[in-house]
């Protein structure tokens, strides 16, 4: 489990809630967003955009699975790298 803030300008709205999806489609690992006390399903556009994480929002990021350690790593670079918007 980490927490991971969300850097870009517009918070997970719909173009990197897409790519975040796109992203964990193959994973076989269960991933999980927690915020503001909302736990939704990561492999849902509609579970991400329920949270309506702003920029600079602490996201908690569960991964549970055979594939868990780097799903992780993809998430946090997606994250970092702002998903692909800076």
């Amino acid at each position: 489990m980490r927490k991971i803030r969300v850097k870009n300008e517009q918070g997970l709205h719909t173009r990197p809630a897409t790519h975040l999806v796109k992203l964990l489609h193959e994973s076989k690992s269960e991933i999980f967003f927690t915020f503001k006390k909302e736990k939704v399903n990561a492999k849902s556009i509609l579970n991400i955009l329920m949270l309506a994480a702003h920029k600079n929002a602490l996201i908690t990021v569960e991964v549970k699975g055979e594939d868990a350690e780097v799903t992780m790593k993809r998430i946090m670079e997606a994250f970092d790298n702002g998903f692909g918007e800076e």
